[in-house]
């Protein structure tokens, strides 16, 4: 056992000790958006938006959470 894993670490070091390839994002000369909003989002839209946003986050697992016993049960 020593001997495959001395063999092991052998091949496997001068591939780690590579120097590793850095990614980077690569920037747009434009930026996505260069006008402005068409129209200002309302506090009512926003507070609906997210709200919405959290049910279908929060929702599916407020399910199972509450109906853990009846989950528990059924095997």
């Amino acid at each position: 056992m020593p001997a495959f894993l001395r063999t092991l670490a052998s091949r496997a070091a001068p591939a780690l000790r590579q120097q590793t390839m850095i990614q980077r994002a690569h920037y747009a000369t434009e930026p996505i958006s260069s006008k402005p909003a068409k129209g200002k989002i309302g506090v009512v839209e926003t507070i609906v938006g997210l709200g919405m946003l959290s049910l279908a986050i929060l929702g599916p697992s407020g399910w199972v959470l509450i109906n853990m016993e009846n989950y528990k049960n059924k095997q």
